[in-house]
């Protein structure tokens, strides 16, 4: 049966772009469903063992994670350089070269249990994600419709979700029964990626794109806002990612296999929930849906800073990871205000300004751990009410000319052209 949510079709796309649709299995939303679900049989398994690798094999400390963290963030700085590799491959085949490069970074982990081995292979593995994430985000904004586009980037979590669980189900199984070491694990879990890319590079036409992408770096005046929201975004989102697991482990005990299966029931939540949240903010709109985030942030952020009970902080972790999905809010907003052109060179940039913080908050934060644990999940709910102070700014209706409600980009389109 034809999935009559997403657009299908056959050859050209019909508005006469640069589209083509394919036909049978092999068309544009096929393609995103598979790489959405490549990359997180890959990287979660390397997310899901890495607390429990690095202190047991590496003896790393709040210090050495965050400087790993930070290390893993750079090639996310750097994001913005896909605009020049583009300049020589195709973005489709760039986001498949991508995930082998993932996968290559994953499956060399277990082979060093050093500091310098995991900062090594970390980095490796963390161009070829961040690569594949921004030309996969690309791609699904100029593939998908501007009047689905949510609900279908929530059906892209759910899918990317119910791969997490997957990735997530074979290392418990492989802890707990099979009793597997950490390197046959992330051996596994990299050979997928590179299989999964391999196939699709051969199983799938070049689609092409709807409109031409430029091939340099795009910084407009008009699209402030969104690059604001964007970097408190990445901001937040490094305490969670460092710290918040972290701190399962170094205060709370939780062994690999348990970390993991509370990321497994992270990942059950999504696969039911995503799409459903993506239609509640094609409903409530871009604004209301990141007023309703940061709010809860704000909370979840708190709670963390003086939670004891270690079922009390899984709960905060379950709340806390269900937001994310609710990121899609700054994605469509972009999309609404975009020249089409832009949003390749766009998501490079905005990988890049999602990350500048994320090369110093870790280092700085992991420092700030061996005195106060708190203070680092108080620094998170002081930048949830920063993010919650920008979203106020979002128009209810936000298009071409209607940026923010306050600012230099609430001018006329054809004013913003100008200054541009």
């Amino acid at each position: 049966m034809q999935d009559k949510s997403m657009p299908s079709g056959h050859g050209a796309d019909p508005s006469g772009s640069g589209l083509k649709r394919g036909s049978g299995w092999r068309r544009p939303e096929i393609l995103l469903i598979v790489m959405a679900a490549a990359m997180p049989l890959s990287f979660f398994v390397w997310q899901a063992l890495l607390n429990n690798f690095a202190v047991e094999r590496a003896a790393f400390t709040g210090r050495e994670i965050g400087i790993l963290q930070s290390l893993r963030e750079i090639p996310g700085f750097l994001a913005f350089t896909v605009i020049f590799a583009l300049m020589f491959v195709r973005e489709q085949k760039l986001a498949l070269l991508s995930l082998v490069l993932l996968g290559g970074g994953v499956a060399l982990t277990g082979f060093f249990p050093s500091v310098m081995g995991l900062y090594l292979t970390t980095v490796l593995m963390s161009v070829g994600f961040h690569y594949s994430e921004t030309v996969q985000q690309s791609l699904a904004l100029q593939w998908l419709p501007k009047s689905e586009a949510p609900r279908l980037l929530g059906r892209l979590i759910s899918v990317r979700s119910f791969a997490a669980l997957g990735a997530f189900a074979m290392v418990w199984l492989m802890l707990e029964l099979a009793g597997a070491d950490y390197r046959t694990i992330y051996v596994i879990g990299g050979g997928i990626a590179v299989a999964v890319a391999v196939f699709c590079l051969f199983a799938f036409p070049d689609f092409g794109a709807n409109h031409e992408q430029h091939k340099k770096i795009v910084l407009k005046r008009r699209y402030w806002l969104f690059y604001a929201l964007t970097f408190m975004a990445g901001a937040r989102r490094q305490i969670f990612v460092v710290f918040a697991g972290f701190m399962m482990v170094e205060k709370f005990g939780y062994s690999a296999a348990s970390l993991t299966l509370l990321m497994l029931v992270n990942y059950v939540f999504n696969v039911f929930f995503a799409q459903a949240i993506g239609g509640l903010i094609g409903r409530w709109g871009e604004r209301r849906a990141m007023v309703f985030e940061y709010c809860g942030l704000i909370g979840v952020f708190t709670a963390y800073a003086f939670v004891q009970n270690a079922t009390i902080a899984a709960g905060l972790y379950i709340i806390d990871h269900l937001f994310f999905a609710l990121a899609i809010a700054i994605r469509s907003y972009f999309q609404k205000i975009a020249d089409p052109a832009d949003i390749a060179a766009s998501s490079g940039v905005s990988f890049t300004i999602n990350h500048i913080a994320a090369i110093v908050l870790p280092v700085v934060l992991g420092m700030v751990w061996m005195i106060s644990p708190q203070a680092v999940f108080l620094t998170g709910a002081g930048l949830a009410v920063a993010s919650l102070l920008l979203s106020l700014n979002v128009p209810r209706d936000p298009a071409p000319g209607r940026e923010a409600v306050i600012g230099a980009a609430a001018l006329p389109a054809s004013d913003n052209a100008a200054a541009e």
